[in-house]
């Protein structure tokens, strides 16, 4: 009997759960961690101290940064505390499955932006007209805003009911080293649509400027004579179907890929068990706030809409996007899951390739309504744990921060952490609140990640809905 594939994901998930809680990630210092360092540039004097401390025994990250807290000093220690540690981090078990998360990944990164390329060039041309094209573009916009600011409002009124940062200990923080990174204003973030080189956005991945340039490559083909029309329009719908085989080729290896994705989560979280019993001890009411946020956005909004705004069934519609949020939940992101995401939307709930191909790689690009939750969540954690009072009018601009945040986060490396930048500097809060949610954002990254790519499925089933569609769902 054949296994349907959202169970076989749900088998690795577990497998991977498992294997990282019996094997998990601890730290010691080998030559090879010490090669690694001088590779880096340490001081001598310092990799003197660390070659003679003959640490070379397994101990778990808090022993262990105890330990070179006490070899080094103070001043050392703060400036070289995170080159240490990840050289330093031993599992000789992990390798073995890792490799298949890494593969995964890779291939699935590897077919984004042909599949982007070719699904957007070949939708757009075969919607025709300009004004077909106009049409689903302000659908397909209006929802995404909406959605996001429901999301973003939804997430406002629990933290302010639930109140998680009032009496989080601020001692509590992880250092920032990674806020030293260039933010782009939103009207640069508009600017850089428009790409001066397509082929470097290509190579770099920037979505929104292989986007911007797919549909209007798609829109000029309906614009030529026949003769080129018709060559350029089987020629994209052809590349868009090798493409979508060979998505599906990289599919059936989505369980074995998910296992050693989660497994090396999970080594990385299960070394230490005080550590994480004081993190869940400590942060936990922030992380449930945003967690029954985005369970409340995703289980009754926007199942509220699909039902009542256009009589879709978002039961069958959950059904059909099983495989497609297990992928999502265990990976983080929302461009590797767009390949599974486009064959469930298709394949299992029904909608055209013509409005699948238009609003699902637009989506995943700007539609991120668990982000813009999760970013106003946590700004206000962190203004709560400050002991700073938000005014009306700040819970606004934190609002209204949020959601153009999320639209150009896509193009900007370390989107999260930029974007929590971006609203705390709106509203005058400290940069430095980033280091208290640091610790827990990447086990809301996977929940959050699932909400966004739930909505833009619903997206796409809302817009083939009101476009006449008869679907499945």
């Amino acid at each position: 009997m054949k296994i349907e594939l959202h169970w076989q994901i749900l088998i690795g998930l577990i497998f991977g759960i498992i294997f990282g809680i019996i094997f998990p990630t601890n730290f010691k210092l080998t030559n090879e961690a010490i090669a690694r360092l001088e590779e880096k540039q340490i001081p001598s004097e310092l990799i003197f101290q660390l070659k003679e401390s003959e640490k070379n025994f397994v101990e778990t990250e808090t022993e262990f940064l105890k330990s070179i807290h006490q070899l080094i000093g103070e001043k050392e220690y703060a400036k070289y505390e995170k080159s240490i540690l990840k050289e330093s981090a031993y599992n000789p078990y992990l390798p073995y499955v890792s490799w298949m998360g890494d593969l995964f990944m890779r291939a699935l990164k590897m077919i984004i932006v042909p599949l982007i390329l070719t699904s957007i060039i070949s939708g757009v041309a075969n919607i025709g007209t300009a004004d077909n094209l106009g049409r689903l573009g302000v659908k397909t916009m209006v929802y995404y805003m909406l959605t996001s600011t429901l999301a973003i409002l939804i997430g406002l009124f629990f933290v302010n009911v639930l109140k998680p940062g009032v009496g989080v200990d601020i001692g509590l923080s992880n250092s920032v080293d990674s806020l030293d990174i260039v933010r782009l204003s939103f009207s640069d973030t508009l600017m850089n649509i428009v790409p001066t080189n397509i082929f470097k956005a290509f190579t770099e991945g920037n979505m929104l400027s292989i986007i911007f340039f797919s549909i209007f490559f798609g829109y000029f083909i309906t614009r030529v004579s026949d003769k080129y029309r018709l060559f350029l329009t089987t020629f994209f719908n052809s590349a868009f179907e090798v493409m979508m085989k060979l998505t599906y080729f990289i599919i059936l290896f989505t369980p074995i890929g998910i296992l050693g994705i989660v497994a090396s989560v999970v080594s990385e979280q299960a070394g230490d068990i005080n550590k994480l019993y004081t993190l869940a001890a400590s942060m936990g009411t922030y992380m449930f706030t945003v967690i029954i946020s985005l369970f409340f956005h995703a289980v009754i909004t926007l199942p509220l809409i699909m039902k009542y705004g256009f009589k879709a069934n978002p039961w069958a519609h959950f059904k059909a996007m099983r495989s497609a949020l297990l992928t999502a939940f265990s990976t983080s992101s929302s461009g590797a899951t767009l390949s599974l995401t486009m064959s469930s939307v298709q394949e299992n709930s029904g909608v055209s390739n013509k409005i699948s191909s238009f609003t699902l790689p637009l989506g995943a690009t700007i539609n991120m309504d668990g982000t813009a939750l999760y970013e106003c969540i946590a700004a206000i954690f962190i203004a709560q744990a400050y002991g700073i009072e938000l005014s009306i009018l700040d819970q606004l601009i934190v609002v209204a921060t949020a959601l153009l945040a999320s639209v150009g986060a896509a193009g900007i490396p370390m989107a999260g952490l930029v974007m929590i930048t971006i609203i705390l500097t709106a509203v005058g809060l400290p940069l430095e609140g980033v280091g208290l949610i640091l610790a827990v954002d990447r086990i809301l990254d996977m929940f959050r990640t699932s909400v966004n790519v739930w909505s833009d499925s619903c997206g796409a089933v809302i817009v083939a809905k009101s476009e006449g569609e008869v679907l499945n769902v």
